[in-house]
This record gives C-alpha cells, sequence and structure tokens, in this order.
C-alpha cells in the first residue's frame, strides 16, 4: 500500500488513520456508482485511462486473467477523494482497454485483522481457486503495533480470501491472518503489500518491509499450502540509512522502506520492482534458487515522473504486463472538491533487452482506440485526448514539444520540450539530461499518450516518463505537438472508453 499525500508522510498518515478510521463502515453499491453530477463533466479526468467512478483510489492490487476477463482491483476510499478506509475496487475488462466496474471486493470486517484497511496485495490462482493475499491493518495498543518505536498504534498483518464465483465478485476471507507478526528481532519499517511467486512444488512471498537505521528490504517466506508460512531471510536488502538524501550514485538503494513489491522472471532472469522515497526501481539479475537469495546486475527507475506503487499480471499471450498509480501532483484541497484522485497508468509491456535493462511499452491493444490520424509539425490534439509518435535520426538536431493552448496560440503553455543534440550527444528533457539513447544507436523513437490531465513518455523503451498538469475551465484545452527537422511526426485523437469518463457503470 503506497501514499503519496504531499501534507504527511507515510507513517503519520497511518498513525492518524489507525485513530480515525475505525468507525468507517461500508458503503452501499450504488453509492459506488452514484457519483457528484460534475464528475463526467470534467474535462481533467481521463477518457481512456482506468479510474473508479468518484472517490480517491490509488496502488493496483491483485490483476489477474481468469475465465476469459482480465480483472484489476485496486485501493480505493468509498466515502471520498482523500486517503483512508481503504477497501478493494474491482473492475473487468475483455482486452485490458475497455473497463466496466463491479462492486467493491474487499471492505473491512469490523474488528477483524483488517478492521482499519485492506491495503495492498495480490492475486493468484491456488489448486484452481482464486486467491488474494493483502496486509490487513487494524488499530492496535502500541505494545502490539508492528513499528515498535512508540509512536504508531496499528498493526501490519498478512491475510488471505478466496472466491468460486466467475466473475470474482463475492471473496471469503479467512479469519485470522496467514502471517500474524513480522519476523522476531528485527527493528522493521514496515510490513506489507505481499507478492507470491511459484518455484517448484513451493510458493514464495515477499512482503515489503525495511531496517531501521539500515535501508529497505524484501523479506522472503516460503509455503506449500498457502497457508502456512515459513520465513527464511531477506531476499535483498538495501544500504541506505533513513533521514538521508537518496543515494545520487546507486538510487535504488535509496528509502527505508521498500513498498509494492514485485518479483517475476524473464526469459532467463529475474526482476524486481519496488517503490519508495516516491520513485519506482527496478533491478534484474538471478535468483540462486539453493540460497535463495536474489543477485541484482543490472538497476534502474522506471518511470522519472508522477507514477507509484506498480503491479504486474500476465496476459492471455504470455507478456508481462505493468500496471501503476498515477497520482494527484495538485492541491489536496483541490482534488477533494472535485470528488475525485488518481487514476491507473495505461498497461505497459515490459522486456529486457540484450544488456539486461528493463525496457517499457505500452500494450499494443491501445492502439485499438485510435481515431483520426494526422500528421506534420503544428498538428492540434483536441480536448486532450491523443496519441503522438516521433521518429528522428540522430544524425540531426531535434526539438519536440507539446503545448497546452487554451484561450489561443498566444497563451500557449509549454508542457514538454523535448531536445536532441548530435554534437554534445545530450538529450534534454524540459531543460534536464535524461538516459535514454545509447552508442550506437541511430534514431530517436518517442511515443507520449495525452489524456485529461496526464500525459506518459517514452522514448526508446529505457526512459519513462509521467507527468501530470492542471488548468482552469469547463473545457479540455488542445494540445499543439511540434517537432523540427527530419523528424517523422504522426498524431492520433484517441476515442474514449465510456461515454462519460467511466463515472457511472458503463463499459
Amino acid at each position: 500500500m503506497a501514499l503519496l499525500e504531499p501534507e504527511w508522510t507515510r507513517r503519520e498518515l497511518l498513525r492518524r488513520a489507525a485513530a480515525t478510521i475505525a468507525d468507517s463502515r461500508l458503503r452501499t453499491w450504488r453509492a459506488f456508482v452514484s457519483p457528484k453530477p460534475d464528475l463526467a463533466g470534467d474535462p481533467r479526468r481521463p477518457q481512456y485511462h482506468l479510474l473508479p467512478a468518484a472517490n480517491w483510489m490509488n496502488d493496483p492490487n491483485g490483476p489477474i486473467y481468469w475465465k476469459g476477463q482480465y480483472h484489476m482491483f485496486f485501493q480505493y476510499n468509498p466515502n471520498g477523494a482523500y486517503w483512508g478506509d481503504m477497501h478493494w475496487a474491482h473492475a473487468v475488462s475483455p482486452d485490458m482497454v475497455h473497463w466496466r466496474h463491479l462492486p467493491v471486493a474487499l471492505s473491512p470486517t469490523p474488528g477483524g485483522p483488517d478492521h482499519d484497511g485492506c491495503f495492498s496485495g495480490s492475486a493468484v490462482v491456488n489448486h484452481g481457486v482464486p486467491t488474494f493475499i493483502y496486509t490487513g491493518v487494524a488499530s492496535v495498543p502500541k505494545e502490539q503495533a508492528t513499528l515498535s518505536d512508540g509512536q504508531h498504534n496499528f498493526r501490519e498483518t498478512q491475510c488471505i480470501a478466496t472466491c468460486d464465483q466467475p466473475l470474482l465478485t463475492t471473496w471469503m476471507k479467512d479469519p485470522t491472518p496467514v502471517i500474524a507478526a513480522p519476523p522476531p528481532g528485527l527493528e522493521i519499517t514496515g510490513f506489507r503489500d505481499p507478492c507470491p511467486w511459484r518455484l517448484g512444488n513451493w510458493w514464495y512471498l515477499n512482503v515489503g518491509s525495511g531496517l531501521r537505521g539500515k535501508g529497505g528490504m524484501i523479506l522472503l517466506y516460503r509455503s506449500r499450502d498457502f497457508r502456512h508460512w515459513e520465513y527464511l531471510h531477506p531476499l535483498i536488502e538495501g544500504t541506505m540509512p533513513p533521514g538521508q538524501a537518496p543515494n545520487a550514485a546507486n538510487p535504488v538503494d535509496s528509502g527505508e522502506m521498500w513498498e509494492c513489491p514485485d518479483f517475476f522472471p524473464i526469459r532467463d532472469k529475474y526482476v524486481l520492482i519496488y517503490s519508495t522515497q516516491d520513485k519506482v526501481f527496478w533491478q534484474s539479475g538471478t535468483l540462486d534458487t539453493h540460497s535463495m537469495r536474489f543477485h541484482a546486475v543490472r538497476t534502474g527507475v522506471l518511470d522519472h515522473g508522477s507514477f507509484y506503487a506498480p503491479k504486474t499480471q500476465l496476459d492471455k499471450a504470455g507478456n508481462r504486463v505493468l500496471w501503476g498509480w498515477i497520482p494527484e501532483t495538485r492541491p489536496p484541497e483541490e482534488y477533494r472538491a472535485a470528488g475525485w484522485a488518481g487514476m491507473m497508468s495505461l498497461p505497459r509491456v515490459l522486456d529486457l533487452d540484450s544488456k539486461g535493462r528493463l525496457t517499457t511499452r505500452v500494450l499494443p491493444t491501445i492502439d485499438g482506440l485510435r481515431a483520426s490520424e494526422q500528421s506534420g509539425t503544428g498538428t492540434v490534439i483536441r480536448d486532450c485526448c491523443g496519441e503522438a509518435q516521433l521518429v528522428a535520426p540522430l544524425s540531426d538536431p531535434l526539438t519536440f514539444s507539446l503545448e497546452l493552448q487554451q484561450g489561443g496560440k498566444a497563451s500557449a503553455k509549454e508542457l514538454i520540450s523535448l531536445e536532441w543534440q548530435p554534437q554534445a550527444q545530450t538529450l534534454l528533457l524540459n531543460g534536464s539530461q535524461i538516459p535514454a539513447l545509447d552508442p550506437g544507436q541511430n534514431s530517436i523513437e518517442v511515443t507520449a499518450c495525452i489524456d485529461g490531465s496526464v500525459i506518459e513518455m517514452f522514448v526508446n523503451g529505457t526512459f519513462a516518463w509521467t507527468k501530470r498538469f492542471y488548468y482552469s475551465g469547463t473545457r479540455a484545452p488542445d494540445i499543439r505537438v511540434s517537432a523540427s527537422g527530419t523528424a517523422q511526426l504522426r498524431i492520433w485523437q484517441m476515442k474514449p472508453i465510456s461515454p462519460d469518463r467511466l463515472s457511472g457503470q458503463s463499459s
């Protein structure tokens, strides 16, 4: 479970949440799909990204392909556009593009181990049975709290739920946690976001954590039956003490708490993804199946912008597909007044290149939303709903820009400026150098997906950047797309996936 509300640290919010949401109750299905009247007309709400009908959302949880449908669950507050009272919302899709809302899948149980929140987790099929494993949070006396610093009164435990329905709408929880406490003797900084994976006859489980005074780490458990778990050791550990700035030399070591781990194979390598200090990091390398320890060889940042707490799944073709939470960057009072906060990223296909680097591209199924196509510099994307693709040789200088046009060209606001300087062999994004190109490459390829108030941009498969932008008024402005030199530029309007910006029960 991840949180990025700017006015609170994660620990402070958890402490407040445990004290304030204990009396929260379930909201009805009708409340979930009955939005405020203005949500369908809010131009800042996306038209082809997944988000709930209203209110707050954050981490993707347990995406799974089941009986011909893709199911997405995500952190959701049924009470308003603010973090708290965490439930698992539920949406279903035939293609990872067109979604419809279903009733909330998981809700806190009064008096249960999750009575203050059903935090993030995963979904698997265990002996043919769809199964959730997630972190339950409950307020307890401070001496029983997960963190032993005397300042917090919440306990994090790992819980499971199962379902026997084809549409995955009714889940039965085990009444007690399957992992009731973190390993003894460790002064940890958190204990949440379980991620299971299978190897041979064993289930293994990663849990996000960290050691106070040392840095983040991923705890490793194993089980034969998915209910009785044995702690082994850390899968991998970071080395950054808390309170310090991110490690510029090796940023993947940053943070004292590694949240939302995901661990999976790609061909003959393994990849670890985790979130900390408002960034998502990846490591690729090898898993020693005798010692069950992960050895990283390559590392990097998954997305350099407003993107957090991703989760992956396999699609029906066997591709590793990643989803992430795109949070708000406007002030909390603004998104609370708007009645919604956060969205899901577009699905991204992950792979490893020949150097072991993680590559990212938008799932090709999204291409089915393309409508009219245009080409050439100065083309306008109407209503902040489109896609731009650029291909340019590295032998020539290049500028590529997206400008927000609201009230005429004179009032244009530059959102993105990408500049290639061939003599210096430097690529600049909004004036800052980015590491997106390799020696020997002969072209630059850029994809930018614009939707309402978000841009997801990808450069040569190895650099991703998600940007939020905002504007006033009741109508979305246009986006002017420009490129210089010999660049080939293609632009599409994108068709919405819903007539009301997913603000009701629509497909």
